[in-house]
Formats: C-alpha cells, sequence, structure tokens
C-alpha cells in the first residue's frame, strides 16, 4: 500500500488538478475543466492512505453509489491509471461527452465485443440506431432487428 505521501506525489503530478484541503487533514484533488457539474476526481485522500477516486464515467470499475472508488490499496501504476482515466472521462474530449452529445435523452444501450469496442444501441425517431462513436454505423426499424444485427457482429449487452 502507498503512503499518503506517495500517494500526494503521484496525484500532484497530474497539472490539471487544484489541491483543495477538507477537515481532518483530508485533501481533495478538482479538476476545474470538467465540462461536468462533478469537478472532483479526488475525494477524501486521508492520511492513513485511505481515498476515494471517481469513475462514475467509467464502466469497468465497481462504483459507489456516488461513483467513486477506494484507492486504499492502490499501487502507483493503478492510481495513476485511474487518475489520468477519471480526467479523461470528465475532459470536452472524452469519449462520455461524445456519447452524451449523440444520445441526449434518447434511449440507449452499451454493446461491447471481444476486443473491448463498443457500440451504441439508440432509440431516435423510432428507429433503433447503431453508433460507433459519432458515426452511424446502422439503422434498424425494429429493437429486434438491431439486437440480431449486434449478436451477429459479435456484440453483448455491457
Amino acid at each position: 500500500m502507498l503512503t499518503f505521501e506517495e500517494k500526494l506525489t503521484i496525484i500532484e503530478s497530474f497539472p490539471e488538478l487544484v489541491r483543495k484541503n477538507v477537515s481532518l487533514g483530508r485533501v481533495n484533488f478538482h479538476y476545474e475543466e470538467s465540462i461536468f457539474e462533478k469537478k472532483v476526481v479526488v475525494q477524501h485522500l486521508h492520511p492513513n492512505g485511505n481515498g476515494f477516486v471517481f469513475a462514475g464515467n467509467l464502466s469497468k470499475y465497481d462504483v459507489d453509489d456516488k461513483g467513486f472508488i477506494n484507492i486504499r490499496d492502490f499501487n502507483a501504476e493503478e492510481l495513476r491509471k485511474i487518475v489520468k482515466e477519471s480526467i479523461h472521462s470528465l475532459s470536452p474530449r472524452s469519449e462520455v461527452v461524445l456519447e452524451t452529445a449523440i444520445i441526449g435523452e434518447g434511449q440507449e444501450e452499451r454493446w461491447v465485443n471481444e476486443e473491448g469496442q463498443t457500440l451504441l444501441l439508440l432509440l431516435e425517431d423510432d428507429w433503433w440506431n447503431v453508433y460507433a462513436g459519432l458515426n452511424l454505423e446502422a439503422a434498424f426499424g425494429s429493437y429486434d432487428e438491431a439486437e440480431e444485427y449486434m449478436l451477429e457482429e459479435g456484440f453483448r449487452l455491457a
């Protein structure tokens, strides 16, 4: 387990984060450039080594109900990786932001293949549209047709 000082050193190596001291010796780090209301990347980093990183936009992590993951037992590489991913997920160029631009208020599903590629299935104006990033891949008149296409292409509901 990394010490508090080691975690601080790693987190402070991200120049885009702003340190905010909070109560009981704990420290938060904010990403002020976030295009979401959420700006906290690191929350309640405590001198005992406990702390949390926001991963609510990252599907590969098991997060709490507020979107945070405990980093108490993370090694240096894991900590660097999740902080970098968290910042990216809140930045204007992130995939989450691009998907939000497409999805809006529509009904959507995320499908993933074995290579980790993601397609979005989105209901728009009575059509089930399949998106790869911002690009429209296919359009179907029914959910069943769209589902059949996704399965044939090797994708599974995430």
